[in-house]
């Protein structure tokens, strides 16, 4: 099982952070300064010719929508940082766990047993032609199947077209499918595996299943 901490989401975090509160002392400072100004020219003033305090009440106006804007901003990045730990947190804890996830990619294990297994949903009975290749893109398997409506499974141990057995490894599986009328028909297609680590530096959290790394967005569902 692989876990990790996070870094780069956290550093990201807190320079943001960082900005907004410089930002804001910058402003407040701004503030202070305009504010002694305005007072001194107002102790200063001509009688016979008073300063139009219309002009400042705006620029005052002015500057308290900006302080409201950067406050806005603060606590804004404040709710995406705890939106990005929660999210981490429900990441940890799916390792173990056995989950359905959107990929056309499966693991095959000669080692122990285990076929290479995908679930698909097909809209209307249908003929499939199937094609399955390695990692390096190498068809290993072709062939035909028949399709009916609804959720089915396709297990293979491995044996390629030359009767061979291919090695343990991540394939990945391409089903062409026609209906009787001879239109092509959509397939989607699901694997489950189980969650052996969670790297929730990306965002959002990435989840290894297979060998495979898949967004958390990819679960269908938890078994």
């Amino acid at each position: 099982m692989t876990t990790t901490t996070p870094t780069t989401s956290a550093s990201t975090n807190s320079t943001a952070q960082a900005a907004g509160v410089v930002g804001a002392q910058q402003l407040a400072g701004n503030f202070d300064t305009f504010l002694t100004l305005l007072t001194t020219q107002l102790k200063n003033q001509n009688p016979l010719d008073p300063l139009d305090t219309n002009q400042f009440t705006q620029q005052l106006v002015e500057f308290a929508s900006v302080e409201q804007q950067v406050n806005m901003n603060s606590n804004l990045q404040t709710l995406i940082s705890m939106q990005q730990t929660s999210q981490s947190l429900q990441a940890l804890q799916l390792v173990g766990q056995t989950v359905t996830v959107n990929s056309s990619t499966a693991a095959l294990s000669n080692a122990t047993g285990n076929p290479a297994t995908w679930t698909f949903v097909s809209p209307s009975p249908a003929t499939g032609n199937v094609t399955i290749t390695n990692s390096s893109g190498q068809v290993v398997l072709t062939g035909t199947i028949s399709l009916s409506a609804g959720n089915q499974t396709y297990a293979w141990n491995g044996k390629g077209n030359n009767g061979l057995t291919w090695p343990d490894g991540n394939y990945t599986l391409s089903i062409n499918a026609t209906g009787a009328n001879g239109q092509a028909l959509t397939v989607t297609t699901e694997v489950q595996g189980k969650v052996t680590g969670v790297n929730v530096n990306q965002n959002p959290p990435q989840i290894t299943v297979g060998g495979q790394s898949y967004p958390i967005s990819a679960i269908e569902a938890i078994n």
